[in-house]
């Protein structure tokens, strides 16, 4: 079952008013019920897998809890033990059962991370051990965050199960507005332009230069409004239900550094990263060498979650040689800034920046796309033969695309790059809707519904069930 099956969206309705219905102190029940349900629809190995990192993460989390003392911070060798086996147990199940092709399915890298998080939390003493068998296996399992995300912390998701809000129609309404926002991403434009990209990319040296540098911008935007489209139905679906969950981008691409990239692009994993990764090993507070050594040590652990080929190592050392190299260069270009008596808050400056930061996320992406560093190298070298013509003679019509379904594309990265300016300069669409009088409200939310159905891409022979972060 998945987001954007018919299954799921007959589902949604039915248990968001059970769940209405339902006292409150007894909703983390059902939301369990519904995510158990939810895995064993997909495979009972899954589930069993599932099941056996709930055992372990709950059991580890009291052990600790016992032998450091309740609420102690003192970090206990005992402590410390328990803390390297579980993860090492927990790491290595995902390392085994990752390729399986089922348990992409349900995301087991994303439910990892928030059990091995909990359990440093734990170990640090930031977190009390949930003793609560129940509420623990929710917070690991809650079936909306874990196929993709966001990877939730303990200490935000906890709370909730014990002392649930109250689920009214505002919490509905806005629920259901990030629901169609994250359709229209996923149907509308990823899913469109994954077309174009898989094309192209499947025999890039027969193409026009031009062609594959479309498909790797194409591609930049195809990832982006994959997952941000998951993240958004999970947001909206959890806040249907009750739960508030981490928002997950924040306008990546208006981005003016690599490093402000990182804080606006998959904001659960990157802050995971840094809390979990780049502090332990000391963070900024070591000097400057350890400091960008911990920086591409990060990065690295970055590319090799993503996946076990060469490519996503690449991916990542790439990032973390972008923000090194910016550390490195900053004082030379405050020095040149302010011999130049340049505006570094103006328009164009900022402009500049932000352009400057997509091209460099966006070679990044050819790599993370790529299957092999061969690929990569070949897509590269097309990218940068300029063949003009292929604006003109229809050919960019002839790789899956109509000239119809290209310009809808074309139209859906427009209106994507329009509100995220909005959103960037702090004005969020959702609220001004909500606002909005009834009458108004209703049109916009019928009108997207139609586009959806309209412009979505549907039908047999693509998958349009299936999201790009599934497989990591």
């Amino acid at each position: 079952m998945q987001f954007v099956s018919l299954s799921f969206l007959l589902l949604l309705p039915l248990a968001a008013i059970i769940n209405f219905i339902i006292p409150r102190k007894f909703r983390y029940i059902w939301l369990l019920v519904i995510s158990v349900a939810f895995y064993l629809s997909i495979d009972l190995k899954a589930a069993a897998v599932m099941a056996g990192t709930v055992v372990v993460t709950y059991a580890s989390a009291l052990l600790m809890e016992k032998v450091s003392g309740d609420g102690s911070k003192k970090k206990s060798p005992g402590a410390m033990a328990i803390l390297a086996v579980s993860v090492i147990i927990e790491i290595a199940a995902m390392l085994v059962f990752r390729s399986d092709k089922i348990m992409g399915a349900i995301g087991i890298s994303f439910y990892m991370l928030k059990s091995v998080g909990y359990l440093v939390d734990v170990y640090r003493g930031d977190l009390k051990a949930e003793h609560n068998f129940c509420k623990l296996a929710l917070f690991v399992s809650f079936f909306t965050q874990v196929i993709s995300g966001p990877i939730e912390r303990a200490g935000n998701m906890l709370p909730q199960f014990s002392y649930p809000v109250t689920v009214d129609f505002d919490r509905m309404r806005d629920g259901f507005l990030q629901i169609l926002w994250g359709y229209f991403l996923k149907l509308v434009i990823a899913d469109r332009l994954a077309i174009f990209v898989n094309t192209v990319y499947g025999a890039p040296a027969s193409m026009d230069g031009s062609i594959v540098a479309i498909a790797t911008l194409f591609y930049t935007f195809e990832i982006y409004c994959d997952f941000a489209g998951y993240s958004a139905i999970a947001i909206g679906v959890s806040r249907i239900l009750g739960i508030d969950v981490m928002k997950n981008f924040d306008s990546p691409y208006m981005a003016k550094s690599i490093a402000e990239f990182w804080r606006r692009w998959h904001i659960s994993l990157s802050t995971w990263l840094r809390d979990y990764v780049y502090i332990s090993l000391g963070g900024n507070r070591k000097g400057t060498v350890r400091k960008y050594l911990n920086i591409l040590i990060v990065f690295a652990v970055s590319g090799i979650w993503h996946g076990s080929a060469l490519t996503f190592l690449v991916w990542g050392i790439l990032h973390a040689v972008y923000q090194i190299i910016g550390f490195v260069t900053m004082p030379l270009r405050d020095k040149v800034s302010d011999i130049l008596k340049i505006d570094r808050g103006g328009l164009s400056h900022r402009t500049v920046k932000t352009v400057v930061t997509f091209l460099l996320v966006n070679f990044a992406w050819i790599f993370f796309r790529a299957t092999t560093l061969e690929h990569a190298v070949t897509i590269i070298k097309k990218s940068f033969e300029f063949t003009p013509w292929v604006f003109t003679d229809g050919s960019l019509f002839n790789l899956g695309l109509s000239q119809a379904s290209f310009n809808v594309g074309v139209a859906g990265i427009a209106l994507l790059i329009t509100m995220d300016i909005l959103s960037f300069n702090g004005v969020e669409i959702r609220d001004r809707i909500i606002k909005q009088a009834i009458w108004y409200r209703w049109i916009i939310m019928i009108a997207a519904i139609l586009s959806i159905l309209i412009f979505g891409i549907w039908g047999a022979g693509y998958n349009a069930s299936s999201f790009i972060y599934q497989q990591f």
